[in-house]
């Protein structure tokens, strides 16, 4: 398979992913580009969101409306109990989780900051682990959330991870070791450091 540029291999590999998580069956080459880190971040910024994951690029389009206003509602929950229990901050995409040559971009995390950040982009390498990972569903997105981005979240060792899934109106909690929970009314999160757990009623955070 021959890539000219980096912006038709881009294009051409979006389109394959796009297809084959809409639902549309499509013959995929029988040699794919293996990414590299370096490759990825010299893409240019055109709004589109890169996430490499063991060589394998993804390509997501800016989120609806709808998407981030799910977001912006477990923000608003997640940011007070956050901080009054000294658990760090609340991230949202840019802020991402780098492992291993791979790189992901989470709809929202809570980690730790870095005490010293020095404004470089190895800083990613540093940075803690995320306490917690959340993705919310799209069209475009759905299998890639529930299969090669739950499995990335596993293997590096992600505490807990959730996929708010808007057409059901649930939220699938996924930890290491154990089967996932599906959750259609409240939640309750009290992660490693805590006194005391977060009440998270699911419904409201779709209507």
């Amino acid at each position: 398979m021959t890539h000219s540029s980096p912006r038709t291999a881009i294009l051409g590999h979006a389109r394959s992913r796009d297809s084959s998580e809409g639902g549309i069956p499509m013959a995929m080459p029988a040699v794919s580009k293996r990414w590299t880190l370096d490759e990825v971040h010299s893409l240019p910024d055109d709004g589109n969101k890169y996430e490499l994951i063991h060589g394998e690029l993804y390509v997501t389009p800016p989120p609806s409306t709808e998407h981030d206003t799910v977001i912006a509602r477990l923000t608003a929950l997640l940011v007070p109990y956050v901080i009054r229990q000294g658990l760090g901050l609340v991230f949202f995409p840019r802020s991402v989780v780098r492992w291993r040559g791979s790189e992901v971009e989470p709809d929202l995390t809570v980690r730790v900051p870095l005490a010293d950040p020095s404004d470089k982009d190895e800083d990613w390498d540093r940075m803690p682990l995320p306490k917690l990972v959340v993705e919310v569903s799209s069209k475009s997105t759905r299998r890639r959330d529930l299969g090669p981005k739950r499995d990335f979240y596993l293997e590096v060792g992600i505490p807990e991870y959730w996929f708010l899934d808007r057409p059901y109106r649930s939220l699938r909690v996924v930890r290491p070791g154990v089967e996932n929970l599906v959750v259609t009314e409240t939640y309750e999160w009290q992660p490693a450091g805590a006194t005391e757990p977060l009440i998270v009623p699911i419904q409201p955070l779709f209507d």
